[in-house]
């Protein structure tokens, strides 16, 4: 009885024994086969010009991101399929590689590029791998704008960017090594921080100060010397010219006074002969009348009797005038020339308040001009 317990115990326990010797046997079969290679090549800053050539697609993630974690599966999927597609695929940790993110000028995650022959585009679509080959083998990135100019990649704009976004990783790793490794306030690294910042700029000032001393070629005394008599010289020369032509506009005002000054008594006289004319024009019928009552009541002596009065007066007039107009210069000094331009002017103005004379004042002159005349013929002829 004891022998056949023992048995199936003892059978039991066997199988057991070979099914655990089995199961290591395969733990140890598959620690032996090596990983699966990924077809997915990583892309850093040494080797990201491999893309200017040949048609290639970039993702852009970080590790900690959930969407990118996503469509890693997909990814690799689409990198499986590359050579049927005939393309590379690549990806970027921004995290590790914040130079080519700067580059790419990536804001969101995860991020996707294509590169044809150094001519990159954004895809912006799913990352699902039916999505992606429909992109490739369709050739939609052809309906997308390219990244030409200073957006592009290997641009001078780019690589600067590159630089900036290479140096906000570094600070950024060395903020995380003194918080989180050395336990260092998050304050007291903000503070190193700025300290190093005013550091920088005092010495990145004093070479610039340095730098133009050096290329900086001081003038000789001799040259300086020179260049300040030029200098004077030529306010000299200025100060001259100034002068020529105030002097020239000083003449052309004495000119122009002296113009308006003869211009004034040319006015003057020719209003002086208008006045007399006037005069003779107003005094002409009165004396016409009185030469007519006269000549009816005295009859006209014979002509030779008053040629001889005529010349006998004329004589005798000639020197008592010429006398009278002696005294009458004599007494009647002519007035200063202030005083006959204010004259003028006054006269200028009078007749420039006279209203026009009628034409019929002219008529008049003219019939007692021939009146005269008449007389004058009568005369000789009785």
């Amino acid at each position: 009885m004891a022998g056949g317990r023992r048995g199936p115990l003892f059978a039991a326990l066997l199988a057991a024994w070979v099914v655990a010797v089995a199961e290591a046997e395969a733990d140890l079969e598959q620690a032996a086969l090596p990983p699966e290679r990924s077809l997915v090549r990583p892309m850093t800053a040494s080797n990201w010009t491999l893309v200017m050539e040949g048609e290639w697609m970039l993702k852009f993630y970080a590790p900690w991101c959930p969407s990118c974690q996503q469509t890693d599966s997909e990814w690799e999927t689409f990198a499986k399929n590359g050579e049927i597609l005939q393309i590379s695929v690549g990806k970027v940790d921004v995290i590790q590689e914040p130079g080519l993110s700067g580059r790419f000028f990536v804001t969101t995650l995860p991020a996707f590029f294509h590169a044809k022959d150094g001519i990159f585009r954004r895809y912006r679509g799913p990352g699902v791998y039916e999505d992606l080959q429909n992109y490739i083998l369709e050739k939609k990135w052809q309906s997308v704008e390219p990244l030409t100019g200073w957006k592009s990649p290997a641009s001078l704009t780019m690589s600067g960017m590159a630089g900036l976004f290479s140096i906000s990783g570094k600070i950024w790793h060395l903020h995380n090594y003194f918080t989180v490794t050395l336990g260092v306030p998050a304050w007291c690294s903000y503070f190193f921080f700025v300290i190093a910042t005013l550091i920088f700029g005092l010495l990145m000032g004093l070479v610039l100060v340095v730098i133009s001393e050096c290329f900086y070629l001081p003038l000789p005394r001799n040259l300086s010397e020179h260049s300040e008599q030029n200098l004077r010289s030529e306010e000299v020369h200025l100060t001259e010219q100034l002068q020529d032509v105030e002097e020239e506009k000083d003449d052309s005002n004495e000119e122009e006074n002296k113009d308006s000054l003869v211009d004034d008594e040319d006015e003057k006289e020719d209003l002086g002969y208008e006045e007399e004319a006037e005069e003779e024009e107003e005094d002409g019928p009165a004396a016409g009348g009185d030469e007519e009552k006269s000549d009816a009541r005295d009859p006209e002596p014979p002509r030779e009797a008053r040629e001889d009065e005529g010349s006998s007066e004329e004589e005798e007039d000639g020197p008592a005038a010429g006398g009278d107009e002696e005294k009458s210069d004599a007494r009647d000094p002519e007035p200063p020339r202030e005083a006959r331009e204010d004259e003028g002017s006054s006269e200028v103005g009078d007749d420039s308040l006279e209203q026009p004379r009628p034409a019929g004042t002219e008529a008049l002159g003219d019939s007692l001009r021939q009146r005269r005349s008449q007389h004058a013929d009568k005369g000789p002829s009785a």
